[in-house]
């Protein structure tokens, strides 16, 4: 017995010497390499385990490890990660971060299905901006656009100065031709490529990072990136346990309160994340452009063990807001605010062009280590958008200024009752045309390393699109009911993005138009990458197919119940490669090449989308992209690198519809013509060739400076022709050929752009930053459906903005002050036109917030 109580107490005695010498205490001190400053809030963790601890707001930490030996990796979104080795009780001192371009710690799931630019070796010409710089840039009253605008080669024009109306425009090509991805879930418009900003509202709220791939870019998927590629990373459920509250206030009453939280990871591998705000305005800065929204996220995480990572989430931006049109000339220079739309109610300012939409997105990834050089992503996703956009029919009664006297229609409307164009006394109702869709979709994508020198991915792309499109009563405005074509409608729906998912007119109440499209499609996509200490080579296959049809209901103009549609099938496809070598570690040069052969969007394939199901006859071709892209990147020292493009794009065969009749020479028609109807452009043929220098430098510890130098020439070439449709028929009435379109410059878009933007840290926890961006060589619209001259340009301006953030302790954690000045020297000035108009920019605009992590 004796013997056996010595034992246990050797036992006892060694297990607690173990339990000792097993755990240490290791500190340090992390600092900013970019601007030689603490970093508060960056992750501090044992290798190895899930023990760790995060840096205060001088950049301290103290973590007791589990292990008396052993490494801790230090990280911060945005920065290069360290890996630090300890042995002991140890006092590691001052660890410096640097920033750097990879986003490993921003995804934290989807990695296989989000193409970053990172994920290839050859390199694509990118620009990418990070949480902290959205947080700065991005979470007021001011757009997406101004997140991403100063790039080379990228204009944001306003679009009228509403809050989501802005447009993008990369290399000269809009947003129909630049892909977006939201965590590697395409959301242009399968009808007709477009992006509504508006709809995305609070990406500035989750997203982790923004990246522009210009050009070819590197995303696998066959989509319609001709001028390039905008990848979204929105945060998945947060790893790190924390929250804010953030309170902004800006320009006309701007107001925006934001409030997150996150658990961080539990014992058992699941984390939680939710994000909810409040942002209203009268205006955004031109009159009647009021605005009012919400934003909201939830995200759960889960990973059951080291294979396997899961991440659901659910997120939408209900709004709404007062829109504006371009506007002539002369009543810029007269009132860069005036807004035709808009007047006095007895509830307020109000306008009859409204934009309201509430689009839920809801995605399921899916991340799974086959094994050491094998892994799956996937994301299935659905999303489904409601709502539309306001806008007057009838007869509008107008003030003596211009704009609209709701007063005197309504006391009008109600002398005449029943309203409509069945009667002689029309009156006047402000309808809604209504976008409603569902949208369900997969991508996928196997990712397998041969070697450390060879990569092989295939995927698969799937999506499944419905879209529903009619007239509403939206305000009857004093009338008892709307008489067309011998139906009267009595019911009224209102613009309001939360009632319109499930409050919308059943197809006896609907009015002018009545219509459904299927879209389904169907693609797979590969890619093989062969890379050393010197070459890198890829090449990129993709192939698809979609098919269109279409179901007509109700339409006034005739009262036929059209039925389906034949079903139209069409087959896509690009091919992409590419090599780099590494000269030296100071010096790359690398060449892109690609061909897309793209399908036309739904609104292309039909002679009236609104009201024909006859397919434009001839059939309407894909149309074809040849892009070659060159760059050389280098390093002049520590403190300075750099990067030329320069890039060859080439779109033939592409077709164009616009409203507004034509001559037959190809000419506008007289604007008194009262002729409605749809034009086709066929054969149109554009040539995009321009150079980029980008560059980042940084003279000292407490300053950085970015620059740029983009230079285009982007040209129509050869020639094309045109088929004229009759809105209310659909029948053929006017057709041309041989429209010569030989060195038109492509009007509306500033072709040579030039910026400069720095950011000091003045003292401790004060910094300061700014830029400024000269648009240049922007040639004006001639007026047409088609563009056949060049009348002039547009003058060259200069915006500028400001910025500066301070934050301070209390207690243990921190409150962040921001404040940002928009267009600071008031530069008010055309900055493009479209053939309806020209567009304007906002004066000064301004907001500050204060927010408070914890």
């Amino acid at each position: 017995m004796k013997k056996i109580t010595q034992f246990l107490s050797v036992v006892m005695v060694m297990l607690f010497t173990t339990v000792a010498i097993a755990q240490s205490e290791v500190k340090g001190v992390v600092i900013d390499g970019d601007l030689n400053a603490p970093l508060p809030g960056a992750n501090v963790l044992e290798k190895g385990t899930t023990n760790g601890t995060t840096t205060d707001f001088d950049g301290n930490f103290t973590l007791r490890t589990q292990a008396s030996s052993g490494e801790i990796v230090i990280s911060y979104v945005g920065y290069g990660s360290v890996t630090i080795a300890f042995n002991g009780d140890q006092d590691l001192g001052n660890i410096t971060l640097n920033p750097d371009n990879t986003l490993d710690e921003i995804v934290i799931i989807g990695s296989g299905v989000i193409d970053l630019a990172e994920d290839r070796q050859t390199p694509v010409a990118v620009s990418t901006i990070k949480r902290s710089e959205i947080q700065a840039r991005g979470v007021g009253n001011v757009e997406v656009g101004e997140i991403i605008k100063f790039t080379p080669s990228v204009f944001v024009s306003p679009g009228g100065g509403g809050f989501g109306d802005s447009a993008l425009f990369v290399r000269g090509f809009d947003d129909t031709n630049t892909a977006v991805l939201l965590n590697g879930q395409p959301i242009n418009s399968q009808e007709d490529g477009r992006i509504f900003w508006s709809n995305w509202q609070g990406v500035a709220d989750i997203a982790n990072a923004v990246q522009v791939q210009r050009g070819l870019g590197s995303s696998k998927l066959a989509i319609s990136s001709v001028g390039g590629t905008v990848n979204i990373v929105m945060k998945a459920a947060d790893k790190n346990r924390g929250g804010s509250v953030r309170f902004l206030a800006g320009n006309d009453s701007y107001f925006k309160t934001t409030a997150e939280y996150n658990t961080g990871v539990n014992d058992k591998g699941w984390a939680f994340s939710f994000l909810l705000d409040h942002w209203q305005a009268h205006r955004s800065w031109a009159r009647g452009t009021f605005g009012q929204g919400q934003n909201y996220f939830f995200s759960v995480g889960y990973k059951p063990n080291e294979r396997h990572n899961f991440n659901f989430l659910i997120t939408g931006a209900p709004q709404f807001h007062g829109q504006r049109w371009s506007q002539s000339e002369e009543t810029i220079a007269r009132d860069p605010k005036f807004n035709q739309h808009w007047g006095y109610t007895n509830d307020g300012i109000d306008s009859e062009r409204r934009n309201f939409y509430h689009k839920p997105v809801m995605n399921l990834n899916w991340d799974w280590t086959i094994n050491e050089r094998s892994n799956l992503s996937s994301v299935l996703y659905a999303s489904w958008g409601r709502g539309g956009g306001t806008g007057p029919r009838g007869n509008r009664i107008r003030t003596d200024d211009g704009q609209l006297d709701f007063a005197a229609i309504e006391a009008s409307n109600a002398a005449i009752g029943v309203g409509g164009f069945d009667s002689d006394e029309t009156g006047y109702i402000r309808r809604a045309s209504m976008n409603n869709h569902s949208w369900y979709g997969l991508v996928s994508n196997f990712n397998h390393n041969f070697n450390e020198n060879l990569t092989f991915n295939v995927g698969t792309d799937i999506r499944i699109y419905r879209g529903d499109h009619f007239r509403q009563v939206a305000d009857f405005h004093g009338l008892t009911g709307w008489a067309e074509d011998g139906v009267t409608v009595t019911a009224s729906y209102e613009a309001d993005p939360w009632k319109a998912l499930f409050d919308f007119a059943d197809e006896s109440e609907r009015i002018d138009y009545d219509y459904s499209e299927t879209i389904n499609y169907q693609g797979v996509f590969s890619q093989l990458e062969y890379s050393n200490d010197k070459i890198s080579v890829f090449f990129q296959g993709a192939v698809s197919n979609q098919s269109f049809q279409r179901e007509g209901r109700h339409i006034s103009y005739s009262g036929d119940d059209l039925g389906k549609s034949e079903k139209l099938n069409k087959v896509g496809y690009n091919l992409k490669g590419g090599a780099s070598y590494t000269i030296d570690e100071n010096n790359k040069v690398f060449f892109n090449a690609g061909y897309y052969s793209r399908q036309p969007y739904l609104d292309n394939v039909f002679s009236n989308i609104r009201r024909s199901n006859d397919l434009v006859n001839p059939e309407v071709d894909n149309e074809d992209i040849t892009g070659f892209e060159a760059g050389y990147e280098f390093k002049i020292c520590e403190n300075f690198t750099g990067i030329f493009n320069f890039y060859h794009t080439k779109w033939e065969n592409r077709v164009q519809a616009a409203g507004g009749g034509v001559n037959d020479n190809g000419t506008p028609n007289d604007p008194s013509d009262d002729f409605n109807s749809t034009t086709f452009q066929r054969g149109v043929n554009q040539t995009h060739v321009g150079a980029e220098f980008d560059f980042i430098y940084r003279p000292t510890n407490w300053l950085r400076v970015n620059g740029f130098i983009s230079a285009g020439s982007w040209k129509f070439n050869g020639e094309s022709s045109f088929d004229e449709f009759d809105d209310d028929t659909g029948e053929l009435v006017n057709s041309a050929t041989g429209i010569n379109r030989e060195g038109i410059s492509v009007p509306g878009i500033a072709q040579s752009t030039m910026g400069l933007s720095a950011r000091a840290n003045i003292v401790k926890s004060l910094s300061i930053d700014g830029n400024v961006k000269y648009y240049g060589n922007n040639y004006r619209h001639d007026g047409g459906a088609l563009q056949t001259m060049n009348v002039g340009k547009v003058d060259a301006f200069t915006l500028a903005d400001f910025g500066l953030t301070y934050d301070f302790e209390l207690g243990e954690n921190t409150i962040s002050l921001r404040g940002n000045v928009f267009n600071a020297f008031n530069e008010i000035t055309i900055s493009n036109s479209d053939r309806f108009g020209f567009f304007n920019t906002d004066g000064r605009t301004y907001n500050v917030s204060l927010r408070y992590s914890f």
